[in-house]
């Protein structure tokens, strides 16, 4: 935490001064009792106190002078705040062994449930795509903010034969780049992007993944990956009877590292919304420098009121 008016913090030592003063002069009243040896005089002439219940009084509306001075200061801090710009491309694999149970009720069903809940997750101003791929990788939905026409293209993804990961990346890029030129102005900084891609197979069409890293790497995009999916979940093909169907999580980890993203694992819809809401987290918020001075002058007058309180409560009076 910092400040913005540090000098105000001197005033602090006005608060101590008189925590002293208030010390001293308990300690005072000690000694001046203790010169009557008739106790019975003694309570005619001093005035019955509240007791302990003073100290807490007065304690009170002491916390309340040092809590609003450190917030006279301006404290500053780091808090966590929506993005007004980012772009982020889904891609989910919707190839055949998508079909697999092992995830309930089978993998796409849960992939796109899990891809709803991201959407309604994201900040609203964060610009997010979607990108499917089986054979071939297709741009569904160009970068937005409108949830709806994404949702509405997630819900109508429909299985392919083979698994283009590598395409996937390439069309992610091309959708962010083409989006970037079309909302950056000039000499400006384009938002940062990233692409979140799912997979339950491996990479059998199209690109290498070597070929995709060096896309990413060279657009500076982090490409975060998923493989979902257990390593016994199989699919029915027909001729071929059940083959089993685990995810290349090594290619899928590989493609992570290398351009700057996070590698994660699925294996049900749970853990795979859990992944979701923690990498929406990391994208689509950022932390800033805020003036939280208000926090304690909420504090401070809150305690100065307790103060008044307790005093009127305790003893009849504010004095």
């Amino acid at each position: 935490m910092t400040f913005e008016t540090p000098y105000a913090l001197y005033l602090l030592v006005v608060v101590a001064v008189i925590a002293a003063a208030y010390a001293i002069e308990q300690v005072r009243r000690k000694r001046y009792a203790a010169r009557f040896s008739n106790v019975s005089l003694l309570a005619s002439i001093v005035p019955k106190r509240p007791g302990w219940r003073r100290h807490v009084t007065f304690a009170l509306l002491l916390f309340s002078l040092a809590v609003l001075t450190v917030g006279a200061a301006h404290p500053a801090a780091q808090v966590r705040v929506p993005r007004e710009k980012a772009t982020v491309m889904l891609a989910i694999d919707v190839s055949l062994s998508m079909e697999a149970t092992d995830v309930l009720p089978d993998r796409i069903t849960a992939a796109k449930k899990a891809a709803s809940t991201f959407a309604e997750q994201l900040p609203p101003k964060i610009n997010l795509g979607l990108v499917a791929f089986g054979g071939t990788a297709s741009v569904l939905v160009p970068p937005t903010t409108d949830r709806d026409v994404f949702t509405a293209s997630v819900n109508k993804l429909e299985l392919q034969e083979s698994t283009a990961i590598g395409d996937a990346v390439h069309s992610s890029i091309v959708a962010i780049q083409t989006f970037a030129q079309s909302t950056t102005a000039k000499n400006e900084k384009p938002a940062p992007a990233r692409i979140v891609l799912l997979s339950d197979g491996s990479n059998n069409s199209g690109r290498k993944l070597s070929v995709a890293e060096d896309e990413a790497q060279a657009a500076h995009v982090p490409v975060s990956t998923i493989a979902f999916g257990t390593p016994d979940g199989t699919v029915d093909l027909p001729g071929y009877g059940p083959q089993r169907v685990p995810a290349d999580r090594v290619g899928l980890q590989n493609l992570a590292e290398k351009t700057g993203g996070s590698f994660h694992t699925a294996t049900s819809v749970e853990e795979l919304k859990t992944i979701y809401a923690n990498i929406g987290s990391q994208i689509g918020y950022t932390t800033a420098q805020r003036d939280i001075s208000y926090r304690f002058l909420v504090a401070g007058l809150a305690f100065g009121m307790l103060a008044a309180a307790a005093a009127l409560l305790w003893a009849g009076r504010l004095t």
